[in-house]
């Protein structure tokens, strides 16, 4: 490989920003994160869609099915801002793994009211942390992401309270 093509191979990516480095670094970091939990969440959502069974099977399905496609749909608008920080995002499951706060499930059976109980719960530790991250953006006047993540976190929000009336027992 000659000396040009490699001095460009270990260039910075270089995205021109007014936020600081500190900003680029902190945020960037904070949504690395986050999309791992996206992707975490992601995939336990389907994982409990293609495995959930009972009496309310397709009402269940349906609606794992929709919030994981929610889900997803947060991912590359969350590593594009990283981009447009002048950060770099997740390049792997790999880096996934050690990220993510979702803690993954993978038993091989779990009750359909465990599963909405559990993503849930997921959901609601997702909205915890955006709005802990959303802090962060408005430390480093960070409005654009800031505005993104209050959107998810009405998003999750609904996820929540479906989870959560889904879940109810008739008469309590």
């Amino acid at each position: 490989m000659n000396k040009t093509v490699k001095s460009r191979q270990a260039a910075a990516l270089a995205t021109p920003t007014d936020l600081g480095a500190n900003a680029t670094k902190d945020i960037s970091g904070g949504l690395n994160i986050l999309l791992a939990d996206v992707f975490a969440l992601y995939f336990k959502t389907k994982n409990f869609h293609w495995h959930v069974s009972g009496p309310h099977f397709r009402d269940y399905h349906l609606m794992l099915d929709e919030q994981a496609d929610e889900i997803y749909a947060m991912g590359d608008p969350i590593a594009e801002r990283v981009r447009k920080l002048g950060g770099m995002t997740i390049r792997s499951v790999g880096q996934i793994t050690k990220l993510q706060r979702v803690l993954d499930n993978d038993a091989e059976y779990v009750t359909p009211e465990d599963m909405l109980a559990e993503l849930r719960e997921d959901n609601k530790q997702l909205t915890a942390n955006m709005r802990t991250l959303h802090e962060l953006c408005d430390e480093h006047n960070d409005v654009a992401t800031a505005s993104l993540i209050e959107n998810w976190i009405d998003e999750t929000e609904k996820r929540t309270w479906f989870l959560f009336e889904a879940g109810r027992r008739s008469g309590g």
